[in-house]
């Protein structure tokens, strides 16, 4: 059974950082896209971040270019979020997803989810 499992969230102010990490299990995702969304309350899920460890360097929401970076560690089946310079409207549940081929800003072609984490930027 695969199993997705963020950590990381928390409350911060804004300028401030954090580190999301996501662990994988149940499958070896090293042939595959893993990737951040971030929902927050009463909008859509949306693309934060995705990389593929070979093919692809990686790609980023406008909202988060030059300040999050998506890292990965294949051998221990791990997907990264730095987030740095936060602001209040990164405010979300982040998600982790995986098992998409190609590192593309689509929801619904990663089959597998995280339950999220909560981040919270106050001003």
């Amino acid at each position: 059974q695969v199993q997705l499992v963020e950590s990381g969230g928390g409350l911060v102010q804004a300028g401030d950082s954090l580190r999301l990490s996501c662990v994988a299990s149940g499958r070896t995702f090293s042939g595959l896209s893993m990737a951040w969304f971030r929902q927050a309350p009463g909008q859509e899920r949306e693309f934060v971040a995705a990389v593929k460890w070979t093919i692809a360097g990686p790609i980023y929401a406008d909202s988060v270019k030059g300040r999050f970076t998506i890292s990965r560690d294949n051998a221990k089946n791990t997907v990264f979020l730095q987030m740095n310079s936060l602001k209040p409207e990164d405010t979300a549940v982040y998600y982790c997803a995986s098992g998409a081929v190609a590192p593309r800003p689509v929801l619904l072609d990663y089959p597998y989810w995280g339950q999220g984490t909560q981040v919270t930027v106050s001003s």
